[in-house]
Order: structure tokens, then C-alpha cells, then sequence
């Protein structure tokens, strides 16, 4: 890659010693040439950082955030990457957030944050451009992680981007699956970084961005700033996101049997109406919020009202954010047709810090595993009937507070839970993670047994499953469906390297990513980029075969291979010479 003046702008990687209360920053300009930004820089920052076999609770795992060239100053350009070692499976791991984390870490003059060590006492670490400042949290440990950002607002006051990234008890408790929230509705929710920040006794990171940046060509800029813009705002390609959200995906998933419902005995729910897009729009919605430096608002909240306790005609509203994952993880796949009980399943969520995914498919199988008899009330200390979301909500804590035996397994996921009680042909999860609420066909599994975040958004296998389904339903040899999962991994790494949120897919196509970056100094083509994003996936699919990790041997669950898929049942051996042919490619170097 060319060097830049622009790469400089970028290239200060700080790094927090919590265990000696020291930091300082080094130069990596020739990372971020050579990677970009995003998670090809925080890839290689695992490299250096992370020895093979740590703990991933353990002292030398580290926290790596990290941002790219367009963040803050292009429309979408609004995530952040972390990038650690997942306490849910013991594999490199990677999750994103959005919120104002990104714009904050850019414009405090860093590219990446690298958290070490393991404090002695719990705290937060401030972080205001150029100084860090250490805080007692003694205050802070046991709160929720709504009222520790309520009470960091108050003390962190100040002009500029604030992002304010925390732990709830869940942390805490190093449940493996546990989330770190920032702006209250965004979640660095897959994989357990919670657990990781609760294990170094971090509470919260907040960042102060007060910086600025000078644009290198005004003109180019702004013409290829306005072209993004008028396409996020004004066509189709991001129109959905802001009118339905993610929450659209529900009906048109349940008509063709593609929602999890009843922990996957199902694709169809037949409350899927009450729980859809639509409903929720015309009946819940509040308001629609955005991240930083997005013209979108793709972040719809509900509104919920409620009468205090004891205090008649004394009302209390509280804003709840919601999204297709959550819907399906504890709304479909639960059997939870009452939004208002939805709502208050997602709100008890985020109070405890928890992945949404992960704890609807631990209590799906919880709930089967008791109509089964394999466990019982003696276990669980709540009755778990599908679509009881009271008793939900009350084992939602239990999760945190880990009262018994049957809760000190289920914090380390449902495969935990399996190898312990058995059920193993119900407990839904690949390689440790429990999966995302796509039930399309083998490609979405496939993407699932490959990926880094165990996200919906990996390899977006589940629209080609989709694809294939109109387009009269024939499966493409392993070797073609191999290609197809590669090639669109690869190019999300280039995105997730600049970094864009990956619901602009359709506004930065290969020739804006190339106009943008060059509007900027870049000097880059296609193609480039394009073997960028090939080294990025590949290197990233190493080191978790460098670390042990074996996907020929990753346990498809009976379930999904019995639970017909809008493409028919799934054959284990047609994903298994998928997954052959991708890490062949893999282990020659070869795209």
C-alpha cells in the first residue's frame, strides 16, 4: 500500500497496562499501510500479543480495539473492531459495536487501543487524547451497566466524541458469553469480550475524543462523501435499515421456514406476526436513534411504560432497543409472542451484560432439556415452559448470580450444559457458539463453522442460501459454494479494515471502497484490495488453526440436520467437503 500522510493519522497504537497502571503508545505506521486498519491492523496486534495456550481469563490475553481510515469521516464509517481470545471457545475472536466508539477513538488520535494485565483492584481507565487516567471502580462493581454509564456521564463531561464501553455483573462474573455495551443501545455482544474486560477487573474504558483531522484533498473528498451520502439516504441500498431495521427480516424468514422457532424443532412460528417488523413499527417504536457519522438511524427503540410499585398513577418509560438477532434468540426460538414481555426479556439482557444469541439458545435448550426430564426445577429453580418469559427473565439473572451447579456450567455455554446433562442432539452451537438465528440451508452452516465473529455477518451465507432457494433451490458443488463463502468473507474484511458498518455492504461497493480511499491519497485498485481482504481471512483462519482449532471436526448439531431448511434437511457430508475445499485453499496460500 502506498504510503500516506493519511496512514499517519492513523498509525498511534496506546497501549493500557492495567496491572502496573502504565501506558504509552508506539508508531505502527507500517501495520496500518501494510493492513489498513480495522481488523487487519487488530489481527496482527494479536499476533504480537496473544502467546499460543493462554488463558483466555488469564492475564496475557489482551483487548484489542481498533479503527480504520474512514472512521468519522465517511457516512456508515461508524464501528469498532475488538479483536481477543474467546473465553466461549479458546479461539482468536473478533466482535464489532457501533455508537459513537469509533468517531471517539479516531479523533483521540489512536488507530487502535491494546489493553494488558489484570488490575488488582476493580477500576475504569479514562482515556483523553493524550492522557490516561486510572479510576477507582470499587464504586462501580456490582452495578448494571446502565447505571454505571449513567453515572460516568455525569463525571466525564466534556467537548468532543465520548464513548463510554462497560461491563454489567455479567462481566463481572466472567460469564463466558457476556457483552460490553456503549451508548446504551450498541453491544460488543458475540464471543465473551465482557467476560474478558470483567477478568482484568475493568469495568469501564472511556475515550474522550477532542482531536481533530485535517483532510488531505477537500474537493475529492466531498465529492465522494456527498455521492455515499445521497446513496445511504435516498435509495434503496440502506432504506430498509432505517424504516423496519433488521426487524424486517422476521415475516419474509418465517414464510419461506427459515426463523429458529422452539430451539430449531422448527422454521416456522406461528406468532410470528406479533413479533415482526411491522408490528413492532406500529405499535412499540419511540424513536430511531444513529451512530456516529451515520445518516441511517437503523437503531429502532421501543418505548415501555410502566406504573411504579406502590406508587399508583406514578409512571416510569423506559427506552429499549431492539434487532432481528435478539427477536429470534428470545422471541421465536423461546416461543415469546408478547412483545411487551420481549421487550422486557431484552431490557433484563442488557441489565445483566449478557450476548443475546447465546442466552436464548442456553435457555431453548434448557426449556427441551426439561420437557425431556433430563433436568428439572431442581436445576433450573424456575419452571421453563416456551413462551414464559417471566420465568425467563428470572433465570436470566440466575445466569449472573450462579446460584447452583446447573448455573456455574450453563455461563459456559450450552455445549457445557450438554456434555453435563446430555441433550447434545438439541444443544445448538458450533465450535463452542451458539449460532445466529438463520435456519436457511448448508451454506449459512458452513459460514458458521468458518467465521470469527459466529455472526449472521461473516460471510452473509445465509442471503446465498437464499439466492439459491429463488433461484430454483439446486445446491452448487462444494467447490463453487466453497468460492462463494470465501469470496464474500474476504471482501467483509476490507470492510471491516476501513472499518464500515457492514449494513453499508451495498453503498461501498469495490469501486466507492477505492474511490474513497483514494479521494483520501491512497493510490489503490481493485484489485489490491481485493487480495487484501483474501490475506486478512486467511491469516485470520490460521491463527485459529494455530491455536488448535480443527473444522472438520466441529459438531454439526443433529438438530439442524433433522429441522427441514427451505432448501431441504442438510446434508452433514455436502457441508463437510464444503468446509474440506475452503481450508484447502487456506493451507496453500491459494485464493
Amino acid at each position: 500500500m502506498k504510503m500516506t500522510d493519511w496512514v499517519k493519522t492513523l498509525s498511534k497504537v496506546l497501549y493500557i497496562d492495567l496491572a502496573r497502571k502504565r501506558y504509552w503508545t508506539e508508531d505502527k505506521t507500517d501495520m496500518f499501510d501494510r493492513w489498513m486498519g480495522g481488523i487487519g491492523v487488530a489481527t496482527q496486534l494479536y499476533k504480537e500479543e496473544v502467546p499460543k495456550g493462554v488463558d483466555p481469563l488469564g492475564p496475557d490475553n489482551v483487548a484489542i480495539f481498533a479503527v480504520g481510515p474512514l472512521s468519522g469521516i465517511y457516512p456508515m464509517a461508524s464501528k469498532t473492531v475488538a479483536a481477543f481470545k474467546s473465553p466461549l471457545n479458546g479461539y482468536f475472536a473478533e466482535s464489532h459495536a457501533g455508537g459513537r466508539s469509533a468517531s471517539a477513538v479516531r479523533f483521540a488520535g489512536y488507530g487502535a487501543l491494546v489493553i494488558r494485565g489484570v488490575s488488582d483492584r476493580p477500576i475504569y481507565v479514562v482515556i483523553d487524547c493524550e492522557k490516561v487516567r486510572f479510576r477507582d471502580a470499587g464504586a462501580l462493581w456490582g452495578m448494571s451497566s446502565m447505571s454505571v454509564g449513567r453515572v460516568l456521564r455525569e463525571v466525564t463531561e466534556g467537548a468532543g466524541f465520548r464513548t463510554i464501553m462497560r461491563i454489567g455483573r455479567a462481566g463481572e462474573k466472567m460469564v463466558r458469553y457476556a457483552s460490553v455495551i456503549t451508548e446504551t443501545y450498541r453491544h460488543f455482544g458475540r464471543m465473551g469480550l465482557g467476560a474478558v474486560l470483567g477478568s482484568k477487573k475493568l469495568k469501564a474504558l472511556v475515550v474522550m475524543g477532542r482531536g481533530g483531522i485535517k483532510i488531505p484533498n477537500m474537493k475529492p473528498y466531498r465529492e465522494v462523501y456527498r455521492e455515499l451520502w445521497e446513496l445511504a439516504v435516498k435509495s434503496p441500498l440502506a432504506k430498509k435499515y432505517h424504516d423496519l431495521g433488521t426487524p424486517e427480516n422476521v415475516l419474509p424468514l418465517n414464510e419461506i421456514g427459515a426463523l429458529p422457532t422452539r430451539n430449531f424443532t422448527s422454521g416456522k412460528f406461528e406468532e410470528a406476526d406479533e413479533i415482526s417488523g411491522e408490528e413492532f413499527a406500529e405499535n412499540t417504536l419511540a424513536r430511531r436513534v444513529a451512530c456516529s457519522v451515520c445518516p441511517v438511524a437503523c437503531v429502532h427503540l421501543a418505548a415501555i411504560r410502566e406504573e411504579y410499585e406502590n406508587e399508583k398513577y406514578f409512571y416510569k418509560t423506559t427506552f429499549i432497543s431492539y434487532d432481528y438477532e435478539p427477536i429470534y434468540a428470545v422471541g421465536s426460538n423461546l416461543g415469546v409472542s408478547d412483545r411487551f414481555g420481549l421487550l422486557k426479556i431484552f431490557h433484563a439482557l442488557d441489565t445483566e451484560g449478557v450476548d443475546v444469541i447465546s442466552t436464548g439458545v442456553i435457555l431453548a435448550w434448557s426449556t427441551e432439556a426439561t420437557e425431556k426430564g433430563i433436568i428439572s426445577e431442581k436445576e433450573t429453580l424456575v419452571p421453563l415452559r416456551w413462551g414464559d418469559w417471566i420465568n425467563y427473565i428470572k433465570a436470566i439473572h440466575y445466569l449472573t448470580e450462579q446460584p447452583n451447579d446447573f448455573y456455574a456450567v450453563a455461563v459456559r455455554g450450552v455445549e457445557a450444559l450438554a456434555s453435563k446433562y446430555g441433550g447434545h442432539n438439541y444443544a445448538i452451537s458450533f465450535n463452542g457458539v451458539e449460532p445466529a438465528g438463520y435456519h436457511t440451508g448448508p451454506l449459512f452452516i458452513s459460514s458458521l463453522i468458518t467465521g470469527s465473529r459466529h455472526s449472521h455477518l461473516d460471510a452473509g451465507a445465509y442471503s446465498m442460501d437464499q439466492k439459491i432457494l429463488s433461484s430454483g433451490g439446486k445446491l452448487p458443488d462444494p467447490a463453487k459454494a466453497a468460492d462463494m463463502i470465501i469470496e464474500e468473507d474476504a471482501w467483509r474484511q476490507v470492510l471491516n479494515s476501513l472499518v464500515i458498518c457492514l449494513f453499508a455492504r451495498g453503498v461501498y461497493s469495490k469501486g466507492y471502497v477505492v474511490k474513497a480511499l483514494n479521494a483520501l491519497g491512497y493510490g489503490l485498485g481493485e484489485d489490491h484490495i481485493t487480495k487484501l481482504g483474501w490475506e486478512i481471512y486467511a491469516d485470520k483462519q490460521r491463527i485459529k488453526i494455530d491455536e488448535g482449532f480443527n473444522p472438520l471436526s466441529v459438531r454439526i448439531p443433529e438438530r439442524l440436520l433433522e429441522t427441514p431448511t427451505p432448501l431441504g434437511q442438510v446434508s452433514e457430508q455436502y457441508v463437510h467437503k464444503v468446509i474440506e475445499e475452503i481450508f484447502n485453499r487456506i493451507s496453500k496460500k491459494k485464493r
